[in-house]
């Protein structure tokens, strides 16, 4: 769905309706109120990032089934900041490539996405330099005392998936409870071409436990949460890519990918203000198995994030102005090591670990941030930030020990102006920075494209200003958000390489600041309602980049999204059937960079063009019962996400029933 002033653009399975309340400014504030260009989703999917697919302004690349990534304005990974439930998920080891982490929040609890587009960094700070991604898990209240329980069951036929998610909740208007759970099983997908390609099937189970009590004065929730996939192959690396006759290995697999989350949240409300306390811990293993190809040792890694928040912050509104003001402090350790065994023996050598066993990273923040109404017709907003990271990088067999401090101040400013009831015209400009973490100093081992990382402690922060200019329209029959962007990106931290190469034929790179880029690109989206039972939905995505190397080297920037969008007709048969047709499409993007053309995962010719075809029903069999018939990407495409590590699946029925009771 895509959200703006007033409005939110439905999905194929949701109602289209006239007003949403977002936390994109950190509290409660009606959509219309805000400048910033922000898309909000329901995640009823079994991965979390599939939600965000058919997002304005939204690019989903997938390395392996398991995981996905979102690329908002060209900037992916640790450029944009993932939260749940306003603390981070973001850690040290974030790759400022795409990252599998967001896929690791159960969406069994999450209630929507927010995702803000653009440089929200006076809330935020460092990471936020594309967007934020923004989980909002489910709160289980009640009015009286009651229960309430969801069972949704899925199969599909091109991964062979089969899914089963739960949830139930009990309590009073007081003291609630609310438990959920998921298990998730694929098989090897089958792509567009009629071939499975193996391994690729995966596991992922999760679970959710949450107390909430409230008050007519004050909220308190106690939130666990746990996600976990056991053995996820790392597909890319397990067959010949673009430019290869053979693969990288002979196994790669993540095992396990896991997280666990402990969140509690104390809200009371004053008179004029409100007061928010936030406290969490969160654990991130990343661990991996592998063989290099025709290798006689087995390799295996531990990197494991312990991230511990904590955030305070004070909000109000007087008159035509609201506030918001606070601090906040993450503390984030890692621990990180690597052994390998020889596959006859049995003997094993202990080997340097992917990251500075023992390091850390710590930042802290304060901001401030506010909205003023000029009259009936402009809305200003603005806020400014004061942020410190430290990095404390632990010695290696290569590297002493060393240090990494930055103090930095970013801020941003948005206005809005009301041409009529129906018109809206919004600018925002944001200057942020992104400090480099622990992956971008210290990485040591393979890196996807026939590469291998070797550290650099001598970094220096990424520094962003972007500015975008947006139309929101909106009659009882038409909705519409167009919005132009550009972004700057200076002392960008890039891989480059040294020149060598590794005894096995690997690249060695190395991370630097050498680059600076311009990105540009246009966000749109209509809602037309054509009749009472008929509506006609669109989305459109371009953007474009070049980037500046050492030595005055222009090209292309990496990894930038090729157009692409969807064009939906949905149909309202009755009140218990919808059917919906859609076409999603890109261009080619043939506009790489010379890593771009290095990379096994895409094509060096660029990356082809398509369109594909979905078709679905879904039918409420009575208040309580429904279900999703799915006949997606109905012509068979062969095809692939521009970036994405293997094709996305070929021709493919699915089957979705969900049960609830009160």
């Amino acid at each position: 769905m895509l959200c703006m002033a007033g409005l939110l653009l439905a999905d194929a399975h949701a109602d289209v309706v006239d007003e949403i309340t977002v936390t994109a400014t950190r509290r409660p504030v009606d959509v219309d109120l805000i400048s910033s260009a922000v898309s909000v989703t329901e995640a009823d999917t079994p991965l979390l990032t599939d939600a965000l697919r058919d997002e304005v302004g939204v690019y989903i690349q997938q390395t392996t089934p398991g995981q996905g990534a979102a690329i908002i304005r060209g900037l992916k990974g640790s450029a944009i900041l993932h939260t749940v439930d306003g603390m981070r998920l973001n850690n040290a080891i974030f790759r400022s490539a795409p990252t599998q982490y967001l896929a690791l929040v159960p969406s069994a609890a999450v209630e929507r996405i927010e995702v803000v587009r653009g440089s929200p960094t006076s809330l935020y700070g460092s990471d936020a330099v594309g967007g934020v991604v923004q989980v909002i898990t489910r709160k289980p209240t009640f009015e009286t005392a009651g229960r309430r329980g969801r069972l949704v069951g899925r199969l599909d036929s091109a991964e062979l998936t089969r899914e089963l998610q739960g949830s139930f909740e009990f309590g009073d208007e007081a003291l609630a409870f609310g438990l959920s759970g998921s298990a998730l099983t694929t098989g090897n997908r089958r792509t567009g071409s009629g071939d499975r390609i193996g391994p690729s099937g995966f596991d992922a189970y999760s679970g959710r436990a949450i107390v909430y009590r409230q008050s007519e004065k004050r909220k308190l929730f106690v939130d666990f949460q746990f996600a976990e996939q056991p053995e996820t192959p790392r597909i890319d690396e397990l067959v010949a890519g673009f430019g290869q006759t053979e693969p990288d290995a002979d196994e790669f697999f993540f095992a396990p990918n896991a997280r666990t989350f402990l969140h509690g949240r104390y809200e009371h409300q004053f008179s004029e203000t409100d007061w928010t306390l936030d406290l969490a811990w969160q654990r991130i293993d990343d661990d991996r198995r592998s063989v290099a190809l025709g290798a006689d040792r087995r390799r295996f890694e531990e990197n494991r994030s312990d991230l511990f928040g904590l955030s305070s912050s004070l909000s109000g509104a007087r008159g035509a102005a609201s506030w918001i003001t606070g601090v906040e402090f993450y503390h984030d350790s890692i621990h990180s090591s690597r052994v390998e065994r020889d596959l006859d023996g049995g003997a094993e050598t202990v080997r340097s670990s992917r990251f500075p066993d023992g390091s850390s990273l710590s930042q802290a923040g304060a901001y401030a941030n506010g909205t003023w109404a000029l009259g009936p017709s402009v809305l200003l907003s603005g806020g400014v930030r004061l942020s410190r990271v430290d990095v404390d990088l632990a010695a290696t067999e290569l590297t002493p020990a060393s240090e990494f401090d930055v103090t930095d101040l970013s801020g941003d400013a948005g206005i809005i102006v009301n041409i009529n009831d129906a018109l809206q015209l919004t600018g925002n400009v944001g200057f942020g920075f992104r400090a480099p973490n622990i992956f971008d100093l210290g990485t040591l081992g393979n890196r996807p494209g026939n590469r291998f990382n070797i550290p650099n402690t001598s970094l220096e922060s990424e520094q962003v200003t972007q500015l975008d200019l947006g139309l929101r329209y909106r009659t009882d029959d038409l909705r519409v958000e167009l919005v132009v962007y550009r972004l700057d990106y200076d002392d960008r931290i890039t891989s480059v390489t040294t020149g060598q190469q590794t005894p096995d034929g690997r690249d060695i790179v190395q991370s630097v600041n050498a680059s600076s880029a311009a990105i540009y690109g246009v966000e749109a989206g209509f809602d037309l309602d054509l009749s009472d039972v008929l509506s006609l939905h669109g989305v459109v995505n371009y953007a474009r980049g070049e980037q500046r190397l050492a030595g005055n080297v222009e090209e292309p920037s990496d990894r930038i999204p090729p157009l692409n969008g969807q064009l939906r007709l949905d149909y309202s048969a009755s009140a218990w059937v919808t059917l919906s047709a859609a076409a999603r499409f890109a261009d080619q993007q043939n506009r790489l960079s010379a890593r771009d053309v290095g990379d096994s995962r895409i094509d060096p010719n660029g990356t082809a063009g398509w369109v594909t075809v979905d078709i679905v029903a879904d039918i409420a069999v009575s208040d309580s019962l429904a279900f999703e018939l799915a006949w997606e990407n109905i012509l068979d495409t062969s095809y692939r996400y521009h970036g994405s590590g293997l094709d996305a699946a070929g021709q493919n029925l699915s089957l979705t029933l969900t049960k609830t009771w009160n």
